[in-house]
């Protein structure tokens, strides 16, 4: 952040310069995980942080209808005896969580339905977090099995 103070005068102009860790400028479906986490903070905001995981999963229903999105509910990866919560568009799988904190298992978690589902990013929600914060999972290309068991 950049100000001047030149005779007691605040310069309105504030440059931020921020660190671009996308250095190939390329996200994975920007549109969609755009839309996507826009929803989710709209159903945060009317549930409130202490709805169970059911009924947060039940308005994000209702909401991906509303806006047209195709989707598929519990979902179950054929072969792995997994089912995730939200697989929208063939595309992103959505976890849901209702708790406290998000352990390094839940991370686990999705990644390990990333790789059995063959999808490049899912969408960790924590809908019990005071200020809602989607974490994105992008797939890291290993075997599964090993590192994730």
């Amino acid at each position: 952040m950049h100000t001047n103070y030149t005779n007691n005068k605040c310069d309105t102009n504030i440059l931020m310069h921020t660190n671009n860790t996308n250095k190939n400028d390329k996200l994975i479906y920007p549109e969609l995980s755009y839309l996507l986490t826009g929803i989710c903070f709209d159903v945060h905001n009317e549930l409130g942080r202490y709805a169970r995981e059911r009924q947060y999963g039940n308005l994000l229903e209702q909401r991906f209808k509303e806006a047209g999105i195709a989707y598929i509910r519990e979902f179950p990866i054929e072969g792995s005896g997994n089912v995730v919560d939200f697989f929208i568009d063939n595309k992103i799988i959505v976890e849901l969580k209702a708790k406290p904190i998000i352990l390094k298992e839940d991370y686990y978690q999705a990644q390990k339905y990333i790789q059995a589902a063959d999808v490049r990013l899912a969408l960790l929600i924590n809908f019990r977090n005071r200020y809602l914060k989607p974490i994105r999972i992008v797939r890291i290309d290993t075997d599964a099995r090993n590192k994730f068991a």
